[in-house]
């Protein structure tokens, strides 16, 4: 469980400390959703900047050059990869005709099948997440068909993020959470993964007196915003996905206890998705990984069907 949030600012009146208030205030508000590492991108003139490290987001100075006209963040909740090895940290550098940094909201299942299926290159980043940049480096460009293929491609629970070096901004939106919102007056957009976190950082920024309207996006969408403000949709299919328990991989296989980090802070925030800390402990010792809890907390709706367990989002 991670966290996305960031801003597009296309008419270029809100001044730069409001907007460097406004990326600390979402970031630090999206703590809740991930404490284990944090990142934003952004471009200057000469190059798209990545700045991320293994800690919660209030450690972090995030401050971005005047002129900067958007910034794409996250915030990390570790479940493949370590985030002590900077590389498996979000945002992601890619380039498909141009250069772009993703970020990534959720759980791919299929990411090892995928680098064999579509004999994607080798990769020392350890991250599932990572899959969705090699497919589209593949496709070699960012268009909504390639964007598209990529979404169809991958199976799990995701929203991705994208920014390329014309500032403009990508949102792929599977059944992960996401609040995007649009401050005509001002020609900006702001987003974040939930209302809950968008309400906490506007209220700590001068943004809290301005007037906006909510953008509605729905699952199974692409939406485009360009660096004037453009925004265009399409659509994707969103796969099912069923893992039985003989198909498991090895490394989904994990268990915790209840004094590990990770699934003790399952137990903390399972509560606001309305889930008990009893449903997740009855998972847990029915042989759920914590990939498959983690789902759970989107998606309750899970399949008991004798010796298979799944989860089809």
């Amino acid at each position: 469980m991670c966290a996305l949030f960031g801003f597009l600012d296309y008419g270029h009146y809100v001044p730069i400390f409001v907007l460097t208030k406004l990326v600390q205030a979402l970031a630090n508000a999206s703590e809740v959703r991930g404490t284990h590492a944090s990142g934003i991108a952004y471009n200057r003139p000469n190059d798209l900047t990545i700045y991320k490290r293994p800690r919660p987001a209030h450690k972090m100075k995030f401050r971005i050059p005047n002129g900067t006209a958007a910034v794409m963040g996250h915030t990390r909740f570790t479940t493949q990869g370590s985030q002590k090895r900077n590389q498996n940290n979000h945002p992601f550098r890619g380039h498909a005709g141009t250069e772009f940094a993703l970020a990534h909201n959720g759980v791919l299942y299929n990411d090892h099948e995928l680098r064999i299926t579509e004999d994607l290159p080798l990769t020392d980043i350890e991250t599932d997440s990572y899959v969705a940049v090699q497919l589209l480096e593949k496709q070699g460009d960012l268009s909504m068909e390639n964007l598209r293929f990529m979404a169809e491609k991958i199976r799990g629970s995701f929203t991705f993020t994208l920014l390329d070096r014309d500032n403009s901004m990508y949102f792929v939106k599977g059944d992960s959470p996401l609040h995007l919102i649009h401050f005509p007056a001002l020609g900006l957009y702001v987003y974040a993964s939930t209302k809950q976190i968008m309400d906490e950082a506007i209220s700590k920024t001068p943004l809290r007196f301005m007037k906006y309207e909510g953008v509605n996006v729905e699952d199974g969408e692409i939406v485009k915003i360009t660096r004037e403000g453009i925004l265009t949709r399409d659509t994707f299919e969103i796969q099912p996905t069923f893992l039985p328990r003989s198909c498991w991989y090895p490394s989904r296989m994990r268990h915790f206890d209840c004094e590990d980090d990770a699934f003790a802070e399952l137990l903390d925030i399972c509560g606001c998705y309305g889930v008990s800390e009893e449903e997740i402990l009855y998972l847990r010792e029915c042989g759920f990984s914590y990939d498959e809890i983690e789902a759970y907390l989107f998606d309750p709706s899970c399949i008991w069907d004798g010796e298979e367990v799944g989860v089809e989002l």
